[in-house]
């Protein structure tokens, strides 16, 4: 059964918290932060570059696509930790994968062909250009008449 986020992260967080005053929470989990994928965009004349923080994250791990106008950045990570006791017995282990996305709407006559990407120090920077939406020509459809 799913629970509401009442509990945070961990059922047990509100419990513990008076005995950890001395602890910060950064310290409490190995886990990623939830505010992840931060993202500055930048308006120019050509168009729109986007920094988005993904530290912690390789670039084989970060994909982004382009579908119906909407561009969507993915990205996944996971990590193992493990300590043992001198005879080789677990004492803690502990593993974490996890995966964030975020959606842009950069507009449907925007190909992938005129997006840029680089990732570099943890941060994916993107260059969308501003393209203007064709209008439509309205064609005529003669029917054939008959007679």
């Amino acid at each position: 059964m799913l629970m509401p986020s009442i509990f945070g992260e961990n059922l047990f967080d509100n419990f513990f918290d008076d005995f950890n005053r001395t602890m910060p929470k950064a310290f409490k989990y190995s886990a990623p932060q939830s505010s992840i994928m931060k993202t500055d965009i930048k308006e120019s004349d050509a168009g729109f570059d986007l920094d988005i923080e993904l530290p912690g994250y390789d670039k084989d791990n970060v994909q982004a696509e382009l579908k119906d106008g909407y561009m969507t950045i993915t990205a996944s990570t996971g990590s193992e930790s493990e300590d043992k006791d001198p005879n080789g017995k677990f004492i803690r282990r502990e593993r974490y994968q996890g995966s964030c996305s975020r959606s842009f709407y950069v507009g449907e006559e925007i190909t992938k062909e005129d997006i840029k990407a680089k990732f570099e120090n943890g941060i994916l920077k993107i260059s969308v250009p501003k393209k203007q939406p064709q209008p439509k020509v309205e064609e005529k459809h003669y029917i054939a008449i008959e007679g």
